[in-house]
């Protein structure tokens, strides 16, 4: 088993551990640097101090793993090879430097002499990077799941389109059984008959994990054989379910609303509601208070840019919870007369109505900053599926299977689809977009919304998906 479910949302045990071991090294570090800088027996000589300092090692460690998950160093996705870790992992101990320093002004007691912080911060490196490279040097399979699939047909095929390596990070498939009555259309090479029972077949190749793939269960399901691994320990689970903890996403092709009606998300209450209207209205008055010059210096340039008679912000009407309009404000980075037909366009990638401060102000997401103001006033949330316009609703949820189903959250600044999938711009796009929309609107908690808070600033320092 290599993913635990906290919190509804799926998170990989081996970056738990990797995030566990390098606390430790962040907490032995802490204590080599006060014996470096000063004789540790002599500096901490009462009980009191040495809490004291387990208590601030402990915070140190706490801190410096944090902005870490925000650079995205613990999660699968991240391809930059060892340069991409070297500028994440220091960017991380930037904004870890900042971060204490904030924290030593407002509790006092808590700080750390220079000396001893730059130490830890050297140590801590050097620790991290050591790690990191034994572990990649280690049979990188040792924490996948060996499972094998249930089926041959084109469920089971999906699964062989995997392409992305982050997707196939935490599982190793063993091949594919065949089912009696069922069209076989993966690669044969990849099928596996068996001349026993399917417990014995497990258990000889020490099976994790069984998929449940099968096109159609009226022929030849072997529930009996199922049964029996369920009852002697083994997993099983079904092909839907299998993409969602893998992915991060539901995949629309093969849903049925059976497997909605009887899933364990969806869950809907008062308590809920209450606390993510107060986690919206923290985190945006946070948001604003750190971000007011950018806002301030942008509308200056837009003016400077395009004229003081132009509008520095542009409001369009998009659709919200429950299909209601509402309108949606941004930092214009077009053209005025960007729609001058009245038709609904969508952006693209080098789209010439963007103006020279807009194609900056687009690329660091300094033009979603009003929609700050859009969650203060119960528009939207911060975190949640992207709000579209109604024209280009109205035609996806006539083609796209299950799109109206987003609309039972209210729209976010950021969310699972954004971090998850490029910028959009066509119906395919809006399909895959769709998926991850999908999984957060039925796995929210405020858990999964703070892990898409941490991973959209790796988003805006880095850049991604920005058009």
């Amino acid at each position: 088993m290599t993913s635990v479910r906290l919190f509804k949302h799926y998170v990989r045990i081996p970056f738990i551990i990797l995030g566990l071991l390098e606390a430790m090294i962040c907490i032995a570090s802490i204590y080599a640097a006060v014996e470096i800088r000063h004789n540790f027996g002599q500096f901490y000589s009462d009980p009191e101090s040495r809490d004291l300092l387990l208590i601030k090692a402990v915070l140190f460690a706490v801190v410096l793993v944090t902005f870490m998950a925000a650079m995205g160093l613990y999660q699968a996705q991240m391809r930059e090879g060892l340069i991409g870790y070297l500028l994440r992992l220091v960017a991380s101990f930037l904004l870890s430097l900042v971060g204490l320093s904030l924290i030593f002004y407002v509790f006092p007691e808590m700080f750390m002499g220079r000396g001893i912080l730059i130490v830890a911060f050297i140590i801590s490196f050097l620790g991290m990077s050591l790690l990191r490279k034994s572990t990649i040097a280690i049979d990188p399979e040792i924490f996948k799941r060996r499972i094998v699939v249930l089926g041959t047909g084109e469920k089971a095929n999906t699964i062989t389109q995997l392409r992305r390596k982050a997707d196939q990070v935490g599982f190793n498939i063993l091949g594919f059984l065949h089912v009696t009555g069922g069209t076989d259309v993966v690669d044969p090479k990849k099928i596996i008959n068996i001349n026993s029972t399917l417990h014995d077949f497990a258990a000889e190749h020490d099976i994790d994990e069984i998929v449940l793939a099968v096109d159609d269960r009226r022929k030849g399901f072997p529930m009996h054989e199922l049964l029996d691994c369920k009852m002697r320990g083994f997993d099983i689970v079904d092909v839907q379910s299998f993409f969602e903890r893998e992915t991060g996403k539901i995949r629309v092709d093969l849903l049925h609303p059976s497997w909605l009606v009887f899933s364990d998300g969806f869950r809907q209450s008062a308590i809920r509601d209450y606390t993510k209207r107060g986690f919206d209205i923290s985190a945006s008055l946070l948001l604003l208070l750190v971000t007011w010059p950018f806002i301030l210096l942008t509308s200056i340039a837009i003016m400077l840019e395009s004229g003081f008679s132009a509008p520095i912000l542009f409001r369009q009407v998009r659709v919200g919870e429950g299909g209601k309009p509402f309108q949606v404000l941004k930092f214009r980075s077009m053209c005025v007369d960007a729609e001058k037909n009245g038709r609904a366009v969508w952006a693209t990638k080098n789209d010439s109505r963007v103006t020279n401060v807009g194609a900056f102000i687009r690329k660091v997401r300094i033009d979603e900053l009003p929609q700050i103001f859009n969650v203060l006033r119960g528009d939207m949330s911060f975190v949640g599926p992207r709000p579209e316009r109604p024209e280009f609703v109205v035609d996806l949820s006539d083609r796209i299977p299950y799109y109206e189903e987003r609309h039972h959250m209210k729209p976010g600044i950021t969310g699972w689809a954004q971090l998850c999938y490029p910028y959009g711009s066509s119906e395919r796009d809006a399909l895959e977009k769709l998926q991850y929309d999908l999984y957060y609107v039925k796995n929210y908690s405020l858990f999964l919304d703070f892990l898409i808070l941490l991973r959209t600033a790796e988003v805006v320092l880095f850049g991604k998906g920005a058009r």
